[in-house]
């Protein structure tokens, strides 16, 4: 059995739909393959073995409806009002879902009245007093090549009934949410409160993590561009190892509880003797932990570098107790500085010089702009989102699937997490590039 047999694909509706697409008006006819349906699905599981047992049992293989335009939907673009926020931490491609839909709405729906929530859920709140940006092609034509964010962004949870009551005074249609998994559970609560008043509100969830472990998507948008500039870390720290006797480029990235960045950019520039993330055990002390493993590296080339997921290794902070941030989420403590104090006292008490240079590039991934990549796949995902939006779908998040655009339900993906496996090939592809042991003793 498939851990995807048992989810729940189907999405929700505020109603029937009997306004025809203005995109009819766009030389489209009701013909038109542009138009998709909610009949057309995408297999969720591909292994052609277990679709057909699936079939045999007499029962439908699991499959998410396809996103993209309908031909009739359900708000009147002339009087809908849309609001858009974005939240958690800042991501390369941001600005460009901003655009996307804003223009999506604007130019191809005809929707003229267009909010921005500034500083996240903060900008519900009316203690906090910030501003409403009203958006429009004008104010986000030019906004591709900004890092972060123009409407900016908090963290922290907020009174979700504070925030339908400011949906509601705002008389808004269809809100966009552009987060990470907290966004998500936020936006599923926001939906279900939306849900018991009786309110005609879609939430629509656009995925963002730069840590790539969004539960049911494949990709999430940021991280090429992250992977990218990643690689240049690598690049640099390699050069500077090899630039000195016993050299070590020591590079922590982010990866809080999934290794997917540390693995792909290993992949990427393969410059890395060793990578660890969370999902994979380690060692550092005894005959096949890291320090010894790295000592043999230095004795044999003179020089190696290790590439760290920020969440690897917590097991050296278990005495330390846990602290969380505004949003609930673990504190983790600081491993990259760790390892770097580790390795030092090592080889300084085995007398053989060496030279650290300890890298984190985190902050500065996460403020750029995106790559031409992202570009491309925010374009695709802001446009498939505001599809959804206007047709009455919510408590939804538009994801990527099986090389499709998906929907996929709020609920089926909000509190779960993807991680690498340590049996799959992306890991196994990283210990063959690497020549990296288990770096474990037992």
């Amino acid at each position: 059995m498939s851990e995807f047999d048992s989810v729940d694909t189907r999405i929700e509706s505020l109603g029937d739909c009997k306004i025809d697409s203005p995109l009819l008006k766009n030389g489209y006819t009701m013909d038109s393959a542009i138009f998709v349906g909610d009949e057309n699905r995408v297999l969720i599981q591909v292994n052609e073995k277990h679709i057909f047992q699936r079939i045999e049992q007499g029962k439908k293989p699991p499959a998410f409806e396809m996103a993209g335009p309908r031909k009739k939907i359900y708000f009147d673009p002339s009087k809908i009002r849309c609001a858009l926020v974005t939240c958690g931490g800042l991501c390369p491609g941001l600005n460009d879902i901003i655009r996307s839909v804003v223009l999506e709405l604007y130019h191809r729906y005809g929707v003229k009245r267009i909010y921005g929530i500034k500083y996240g859920l903060q900008g519900f709140i009316p203690e906090y007093g910030h501003d409403v940006m009203e958006l429009t092609p004008e104010n986000v034509v030019r906004i591709l090549d900004r890092g972060g964010s123009i409407l900016g962004s908090s963290r922290g949870p907020q009174d979700v009934d504070a925030i339908v009551d400011s949906l509601e005074r705002m008389n808004i249609g269809i809100l966009f949410m552009i987060g990470g998994d907290g966004t998500l559970m936020a936006a599923t609560r926001i939906s279900e409160a939306i849900t018991e008043r009786n309110l005609k509100i879609s939430v629509i969830g656009i995925p963002k993590t730069i840590d790539n472990d969004v539960y049911l998507v494949a990709r999430s948008f940021g991280f090429d561009t992250a992977v990218e500039i990643a690689t240049q870390a690598i690049r640099g720290a390699h050069n500077e190892a090899e630039g000195y006797p016993c050299g070590i480029g020591l590079i922590k990235l982010m990866g809080r509880h999934s290794g997917f960045l540390a693995a792909t950019t290993a992949l990427a520039q393969q410059d890395a003797n060793f990578v660890l993330i969370p999902e994979v055990d380690f060692d550092l002390d005894g005959e096949n932990g890291l320090l010894v493993h790295l000592e043999q590296r230095l004795l044999k080339r003179k020089h190696a570098v290790i590439v760290v997921a920020e969440g690897a290794g917590q097991k050296y902070f278990e005495e330390k107790g846990d602290e969380r941030d505004p949003s609930g989420n673990l504190k983790l403590k600081d491993i990259g500085l760790y390892l770097k104090d580790r390795i030092c006292d090592y080889f300084k008490e085995r007398k053989l010089p060496i030279s650290l240079k300890y890298i984190d590039p985190s902050y500065i991934i996460r403020s750029l702009p995106a790559n031409a990549n992202d570009h491309v796949f925010c374009s695709f995902l802001g446009r498939d989102a505001v599809h959804a939006g206007m047709t009455g779908k919510t408590n939804m998040l538009v994801g990527h699937w099986n090389n499709h655009f998906v929907h996929v339900p709020m609920k089926a993906s909000a509190g779960k997490r993807k991680q690498v496996s340590p049996c799959g090939k992306l890991w196994l592809t990283v210990l063959e590039a690497t020549g990296q042991t288990s770096l474990k003793n037992d």
